[in-house]
């Protein structure tokens, strides 16, 4: 029978489970050899799943095609090797004898199914703890001004992109003296693996393009992200309080948040991990909002750059300017360094986009992966407009983070490649609670939310 083990009992079980297999001149029972499990069926072209135990390489892991869509290659001690691991959770339980579904923290949802004394090797290994980072603070810069956007209307209704009286200034959390509030980087233990929940939200409602009327709050409090990519970063009055009290009242006092600055419809970054640099790089096709960025101290010795992005609706020319421009600041071409090649990336946002096949998606090719298959609600639609006819929003991440995807569990529901998030079809409503079934079709509501998970490493 397959478990589930919290870093605090690894230690209990590994030692009952070795007093039982191991007599005193005996090694751990070893992970039974190669096998093969049931193919996903909805992954498209990611093939059938190597099972739990298969040796793989990690450098040819990346497209799905040695592990399959259920598992991931793993680097492991015991026993030492790359093997496929499967993919394990409360609902989907390990199969294969003399495993464990290891995750880094009880409060994950997902974890690998690994030999228990591999768990308990990770638990005891640790590392360093990478301590807050101080808070880059409040500053202003010059008001941008009240120009519209230079495109058509939105989606949902019939106000322009015009939005509310610009910003005054931008803000990294602002409000207390270091960037998160606490000095661990989250809730995760520092072995193991950190769930990443990764959501693309422009979900504004109301006349103002503001989350005032509170339904984008509710939907993103259903689906718990972990890091959002946020567009129409609009709260009441703006004011430096008042988008704290919008963080911490949707998402906890714990996170951490960038919004830019002089920008009539901002983009920004939200994030349960401390934000520990930020800015924004100009886009050259409008006026009234910016290419939005952070840094993110995740557990592990990879940092999260997160740039949310807002692309006009113009036409697709101009998008594949602006996705040109920004590929250009990530690889340091306009900026001093751009994002390490070491570290995560990942874009996200409403681009627009009225197919897949668009241009400013293979110009993002150079930089991040853009191969389906695609988040989809429950019906199994992929659209993100209301009406769900037309890829506009998207999570793209780069290749070293792509390997770490997993299935994006809410509840008792399960999204193979992740989740358009439309309340409408959402059931049951409970699974996404305060979300309410009307929300995503609330006066004006922009957009979908799109929702992707990850499990990476933290060593």
């Amino acid at each position: 029978m397959s478990m589930r083990l919290p870093p605090f009992l690894r230690a209990f079980v590994a030692l009952g489970v070795l007093v039982l297999a191991c007599g005193p001149d005996e090694s751990p029972t070893p992970p039974p050899g190669p096998g093969t499990s049931a193919d996903a069926g909805s992954q498209g072209d990611a093939g059938t799943d190597a099972g739990a135990w298969t040796s793989c390489d990690p450098a040819s892991a990346l497209d799905a095609g040695t592990c399959g869509t259920s598992a991931s290659c793993v680097s492991t001690e015991i026993p030492k090797g790359d093997f496929c691991a499967d993919i394990c959770s409360d609902l989907t339980p390990c199969k294969q004898p003399n495993t464990f579904c290891c995750v880094a923290h009880p409060n994950q949802d997902v974890g690998y199914c690994l030999s228990v004394e591999e768990c308990q090797r990770r638990a005891d290994a640790g590392t360093g703890d990478a301590g807050p980072s101080p808070d880059a603070g409040p500053f202003d810069s010059v008001d941008a001004g009240s120009t519209v956007d230079a495109g058509s209307e939105v989606d949902a209704g019939s106000s322009i992109d015009a939005g509310s009286e610009a910003d005054a200034g931008s803000e990294v959390d602002a409000g207390s003296p270091v960037d998160a509030g606490t000095p661990d980087a989250g809730s995760d233990s520092d072995a193991g693996y950190t769930q990443l929940r990764i959501m693309a939200a422009n979900i504004t409602s109301g006349n103002l393009q503001s989350y005032d009327p509170g339904h984008g709050l509710r939907l993103m409090q259903g689906v718990k992200p972990d890091v959002v990519l946020i567009q129409e970063f609009n709260y009441k009055s703006n004011s430096v309080a008042d988008i704290r009290d919008m963080v911490d009242t949707t998402f906890g006092t714990d996170f951490s948040y960038y919004r830019e600055g002089g920008a009539q419809i901002p983009n920004g970054i939200i994030s349960r991990f401390p934000i520990i640099e930020s800015g924004e790089w100009k886009d050259p096709k409008v006026s009234n909002r910016d290419f939005a960025w952070a840094r993110i101290d995740i557990p592990g010795p990879h940092d999260l750059w997160a740039v949310s992005v807002h692309l006009l609706t113009s036409n697709g020319t101009d998008r594949n300017a602006e996705a040109g421009s920004l590929v250009t600041f990530i690889k340091g071409k306009f900026s001093q360094d751009g994002v390490p090649a070491s570290d995560y990336l990942t874009i996200g946002g409403d681009f627009n986009t009225d197919t897949r096949s668009e241009s400013c998606l293979t110009t993002f090719k150079q930089v991040v992966t853009t191969v389906g298959p695609h988040p989809v609600d429950k019906n199994g639609k992929d659209g993100t407009n209301a009406g769900r006819t037309k890829p506009y929003d998207h999570v793209l991440v780069d290749d070293d983070l792509y390997q770490y995807r997993v299935p994006t569990v809410i509840g008792a529901s399960s999204f193979a490649n992740g989740l358009v998030l439309d309340s409408r079809v959402y059931t049951p409503i409970s699974e996404i609670s305060p979300a309410q079934s009307s929300d995503s079709s609330a006066s004006n509501m922009q957009h979908m939310g799109v929702v992707k998970t990850f499990l990476t490493p933290n060593f």
